[in-house]
């Protein structure tokens, strides 16, 4: 294969739909990305089966789209890259049997691309993107972790959460205070109309002396702040939920800060890269980069459009990894559960 490679990538892990054309020599030459938020809203979450057929509705008019705003004929692509997990099983065989018929009709190479990699290899899609080696915080809606990267595929575990991820717990906190899914960016609206240190909520595990993580119990303890909540919709109502997912975000922010610069530390570091859904949080951004900065550390995010799921991390990764694409596409598979440490590294 040439030195240069442009590769076509799918994501369908879970409910956005997105597709992209990296080239390895003039970077991200089209993306595009169909949520289904608005159709699993009514159900309070991802509803599997409905993400399912959804991504078959989208993947073939997505992936024409790219291949026009590319100026591109799907014949002059080097690889095809999928997104082969972790993921929903039924939505992520969707994406690899669409990529699987692409590329043995086009006989090209398959390239399964682990969605955590994707998250972690975000930021270089950025023009200002971070050298290896560093320190990387993921927290997306399933997985909070942080993780020593000292290249392609040489990740170490540093820590992780040992319950509710960040990104779950943020879902779980918007459906106690009544708002929409997805719980994020309603937290974070709601909690921006709130005062700061009126309700005080835990810091689980902050001086527990070592980088993992555990949300279960914050969402616990607004459990029971919302039982207290004046109800009615009057202004002071509103006002005392605000506050509550203020203190919820300030809660998570504290700890993901805490946690973040003291693996830094220990790594001996110098750049912190965050990545996930979580990651386009304004005021985890505003408090990481404030801290960092007075350390002395380099922080890196993805444009919050590649913060949550999205077709250009997985071309990138794929075309990182294009020197091991199998030119055989018939060992298609998925894996639904698939730890990053299994990955093996690239020279």
């Amino acid at each position: 294969m040439a030195a240069t490679a442009c590769v076509l990538g799918i994501e369908t892990s879970c409910d956005e739909t997105g597709i992209a054309i990296y080239h390895t020599e003039h970077g991200l030459l089209a993306h595009a990305l169909h949520t289904q938020a608005a159709m699993h809203a009514e159900y309070g979450g991802v509803v599997p089966e409905l993400a399912s057929r959804d991504h078959i509705r989208r993947v073939v008019p997505l992936a024409r789209q790219v291949l026009a705003e590319a100026g591109m004929a799907a014949s002059e692509l080097d690889a095809i890259a999928y997104t082969q997990g972790p993921g929903l099983a039924g939505a992520l065989l969707v994406g690899a049997s669409f990529a699987q018929g692409l590329a043995i009709s086009l006989n090209k190479p398959l390239i399964g691309v682990h969605h955590l990699e994707g998250h972690l290899l975000s930021p270089l899609l950025c023009e200002r993107p971070p050298a290896f080696p560093f320190v990387a915080l993921l927290v997306s809606g399933g997985h909070s972790q942080l993780m020593r990267v000292a290249g392609l595929g040489r990740y170490e575990l540093l820590g992780e959460s040992l319950d509710d991820a960040a990104g779950e717990a943020f879902d779980k906190t918007a459906k106690l205070l009544g708002l929409g899914y997805p719980g994020g960016p309603a937290v974070a609206a709601l909690a921006a109309e709130g005062r700061p240190d009126v309700v005080r909520l835990p810091r689980p595990m902050l001086d527990s002396g070592d980088f993992d993580m555990s949300f279960s119990g914050l969402k616990t303890a607004v459990v029971t702040a919302v039982a207290k909540l004046p109800e009615g919709d009057a202004a002071d109502a509103r006002q005392a939920r605000a506050d509550l997912a203020r203190a919820f975000e300030d809660a998570v922010a504290d700890v993901l800060v805490a946690k973040s610069l003291a693996a830094v530390a220990h790594c001996g570091a110098q750049r912190l890269v965050v990545a996930g859904g979580v990651g386009a949080n304004r005021r985890l951004r505003a408090r990481l980069g404030a801290e960092a900065e007075r350390r002395g550390v380099e922080v890196y995010f993805p444009e919050l459009q590649f913060c949550t799921d999205n077709g250009a991390m997985i071309a990138l990764a794929g075309a990182l990894r294009v020197s091991a694409a199998r030119n055989d596409a018939s060992g298609m598979a998925v894996r639904p559960r698939w730890p990053l440490s299994e990955l093996a590294p690239v020279a």
